[in-house]
């Protein structure tokens, strides 16, 4: 089985061992808060690329055009 099986498979039992102990309600936040989660991580994924394109493009100058919050590296 390659990585990605695995982690669908992790993926998959966890989420019916959590539907096993949690009701619809719990559920529905918990599914709602990891989404964010998820969109959260997105972004800090995007800042970093886009501080590092910034800085590679301009040495000189890293705060030049930088997005709000450059995260380090």
């Amino acid at each position: 089985m390659n990585n990605s099986s695995s982690d669908l498979y992790l993926l998959s039992t966890l989420a019916c061992r959590l539907a096993e102990c949690l009701d619809d309600d719990e559920l529905s936040v918990l599914a709602a808060s990891l989404t964010a989660l998820g969109d959260m991580l997105e972004v800090i994924i995007s800042r970093k690329a886009a501080c590092r394109n910034i800085k590679a493009n301009d040495p000189e100058s890293p705060e030049k055009g930088t997005p709000p919050t450059c995260f380090s590296d």
